[in-house]
């Protein structure tokens, strides 16, 4: 098969398109052609080393983990999936990913694909869609008519929670440059906080969640619009306890696996209309390293997808 890998960390550049073996199969596997698969800040945050010391990879490596394609044929002991199958997943990050023409992903890490969407649009959504659920519901228990916070609201992770939180009947604020606040209006935002022209420190107050999804200064300003008891969760560095508990406030982290439940669930949302994809930008697998450059910007609307076949 062809593949997108590293054989070293580093730049872009290390990113080679190269004939690689088919994955082997455990009996719990699924081998998947892959459709298309997405770029996260993750991708290219392992391609420079960053999380070598948290997951000791082998080289050479294939990123990318988050997958919609076709069943190709399935380990002996998998029940759920047939050869066929259009099935979406966000596959553990500890293997090799979905810069190919196939990923071999274990069985409980995958759900079926949205039927009213296509491929590309599907392989945008498991990363981002799982670390905003786990965000807002699993870790801050955001419920209806709470008041919720989203920085980046035309984000991958951002554009996703705004819907989500919009679907739970939240009252939803997100910060966006002001070409994007209407985009993010669409979402369903009921105010956008132009972080060009406003502070959203002296606009948003008595959150009962904020969800930091840039850190630095942002985290650090984020404590204060939060109401007594309102919880800080954030997916770029873990808010202070200490803090927290000195403001009489909560903080939460998240760093996700793989969850199919909640890809069925969002599927399910998917389908009634309720939550739609952001593509930003699609590439060839040819063109692996463009897109990881882009990514690498911050500045993309929504997803980064890599059309690796047919469907």
């Amino acid at each position: 098969m062809k593949a997108a890998r590293i054989h070293a960390y580093g730049a872009s550049s290390e990113i080679r398109i190269e004939d690689a073996p088919l994955p082997a199969l455990n009996d719990d596997d699924v081998l998947i052609r892959v459709v298309a698969t997405s770029v996260n800040p993750v991708d290219w945050k392992i391609r420079k080393g960053y999380l070598k010391a948290f997951i000791p990879y082998e080289m050479p490596l294939i990123m990318g983990w988050d997958v919609s394609g076709v069943v190709e044929k399935t380990g002996s002991a998998v029940t759920r999936f047939k050869p066929g199958d259009a099935v979406y997943s966000r596959p553990d990050i500890a293997r090799n990913g979905a810069y190919a023409e196939y990923v071999a992903v274990r069985e409980s890490e995958i759900a079926f694909k949205p039927t009213t969407i296509s491929h590309v649009e599907a392989a945008s959504l498991p990363l981002v869609s799982i670390t905003a659920w786990e965000a807002l519901f699993t870790t801050a228990n955001l419920t209806a008519g709470q008041r919720v916070l989203i920085h980046a609201g035309a984000g991958g992770v951002g554009s996703i929670a705004v819907q989500l939180a919009r679907a739970k009947g939240a009252h939803v604020t997100a910060t966006a440059s002001g070409p994007k606040s209407a985009l993010v209006r669409s979402l369903g935002a009921d105010e956008v906080i132009d972080y060009h022209a406003q502070d959203f420190a002296n606009v948003a107050k008595d959150m009962d969640v904020v969800f930091d999804t840039i850190g630095g200064e942002v985290q650090e300003k984020s404590w204060g619009v939060l109401k007594p008891g309102g919880m800080l969760v954030s997916i770029t560095n873990r808010p202070s306890e200490d803090r927290a508990k000195a403001m009489g406030k909560r903080a939460g982290y998240v760093f996700i696996g793989p969850n199919a439940a909640i890809l069925n669930d969002l599927g399910q949302m998917v389908d009634l209309g309720q939550v739609r994809p952001l593509i930003a930008a699609e590439f060839g697998l040819n063109d692996t390293a463009k897109a990881q450059d882009l990514s690498e910007t911050g500045r993309a609307t929504g997803k980064i997808v890599i059309y690796a076949g047919h469907p």
